[in-house]
């Protein structure tokens, strides 16, 4: 447990030092497609493994390896989160930009180019980035965990996304063994509570 510790503190500190700099490397550094379409990747690979990680240990729940992964969750959570509030942080700051005054138009909310799943994406991740604190814990109480199965949401508008987008056959497969694990994980727990198993 005390390396998996030390690993959350990593992702912590990583993310923490993404939210300082991608920001001002957004709005002032070169417009790289390449970059933007890797770091999106590691984003998505991240929220990957927070979605596989918790159903998995619920399905081999004798597997204490893997309920003691569920630790990590938040350390990629936050990950994921930091890349995509990052990109939108630094649409807020870019002098040439209005991102503030788009949002509250219908062209922000469209299909076209996938615009519609980014912004979901942005907005679900921002929610999720802010409220993954023992603050938030302690001051929504029940509440907390209504909001973090946005997370879902978060999950499926970046894999839309990032599948048409970006081109990414991960995203697709990824999108499909989540949904697939996560309705297994449900009957088994379903079926575990009837029989007793």
């Amino acid at each position: 447990m005390k390396a998996l510790r030390r690993i959350q503190n990593i992702l912590l500190a990583i993310s923490l030092f993404i939210l300082m700099y991608l920001p001002l490397y957004s709005a002032f550094g070169d417009d790289n497609f390449v970059v933007k379409g890797n770091l999106f990747m590691i984003s998505f690979f991240s929220v990957f493994l927070v979605m596989l990680i918790r159903p998995l240990a619920d399905i081999f729940s004798s597997q204490k390896w893997l309920r003691n992964l569920v630790l990590l969750r938040k350390g990629f959570g936050v990950l994921s989160a930091s890349i995509v509030v990052g990109f939108m942080l630094g649409n807020i700051i870019d002098p040439s930009s209005n991102y503030l005054a788009k949002i509250f138009s219908a062209s922000y909310w469209s299909l076209e180019n996938y615009a519609f799943f980014a912004h979901i994406g942005d907005i679900t991740g921002l929610i999720l980035l802010l409220t993954s604190n023992n603050l938030s814990i302690i001051f929504l109480k029940g509440n907390w965990k209504r909001i973090q199965r946005l997370s879902y949401v978060y999950f499926y508008a970046g894999g839309i996304y990032e599948a048409f987008a970006f081109e990414s056959a991960f995203a697709g497969y990824a999108m499909v063994v989540v949904t697939s694990v996560t309705l297994l994980a449900f009957f088994i727990k379903l079926l575990r509570k009837r029989f007793g198993w």
